[in-house]
């Protein structure tokens, strides 16, 4: 039997070049997508830009030109955005949905006819705990989040009948480069300065404390190599304790006690 095929986003560093590199080692015959730079060991190279329809379009045709199929896409290209609300004009927002939201449903539009064709298939969305959670001072990025969580459940629905599944990964704070790739807000505001520092040391913090990626990439072989897979897959420290407390906990206690974690008063 041929190599199973997978295409990961996004995989020159920290998550998406775990993944891509898991999946190698499985036995998979994966492209990796870069804009620019190298991809690891054992993983075939694709330029690709996830906000450019022709560059999509023209990524995808490469891969099923040099492989026929792809049995997995794993859309894991992303960006982070830090600062209030209010301090994040409307382009930076849209900037990072284009990248978070539709970069991926750009990538999923393009690869849905073949897997249809197939009649499997497997497509990950790499979400968030802030997926399911709020992200003060990261909220546009937790919107993002909570956009690709809708998209996905719904499309789920929609392709099942038809042998495609999507599986959402919901990673807590991983020992990547997230906080110093992040991009600041337009403006600053003295009104949010004390609490947008706390939070901010706090969110280092986590990182910096936190899980191996290779717990994510791990995550992601089990599940698309489940015979049934389950939609919402978290990942990490605590995570799947979060997603818990989330849906069962009275909200004025959750909210309470979120508070205090987050370093807000």
């Amino acid at each position: 039997m041929d190599k199973r095929v997978a295409l990961v986003t996004g995989v020159s560093s920290g998550i998406g070049q775990a993944i891509a590199s898991e999946l190698a080692a499985a036995g998979y015959r994966v492209f990796g997508s870069v804009r620019s730079g190298e991809v690891p060991d054992g993983v075939e190279r694709v330029v690709l830009d996830v906000r450019d329809q022709t560059s999509v379009q023209a990524a995808v045709d490469e891969v099923l030109e040099r492989a026929g199929r792809v049995d997995v896409l794993v859309n894991n290209a992303g960006g982070t955005l830090m600062g209030a609300i209010e301090e994040t004009d409307t382009a930076q927002a849209q900037a990072l949905f284009d990248v978070n939201f539709f970069g991926a449903v750009r990538l999923t539009q393009a690869i849905l006819p073949t897997m249809r064709a197939q009649k499997e298939g497997r497509i990950v969305f790499i979400s968030s705990v802030l997926g399911f959670l709020p992200g003060p001072y990261m909220g546009f990025y937790a919107a993002s989040k909570h956009a690709l969580e809708g998209y996905a459940e719904s499309l789920d629905h929609e392709i099942r009948g038809l042998g495609v599944r999507t599986i959402l990964i919901e990673p807590g704070f991983m020992k990547t480069r997230i906080d110093q790739n992040a991009s600041p807000a337009r403006r600053t505001l003295d009104a949010y300065a004390e609490s947008r520092r706390r939070v901010g040391e706090g969110i280092q913090a986590a990182v910096q404390n936190g899980d191996d990626p290779l717990l994510v990439a791990r995550a992601v072989r089990a599940a698309v190599e489940a015979k049934r897979p389950q939609l919402r897959h978290p990942v990490g420290k605590g995570a799947g304790t979060l997603s818990k407390l989330r849906s069962f906990m009275p909200t004025g206690l959750f909210d309470r006690s979120f508070r205090k974690q987050m370093r807000l008063d």
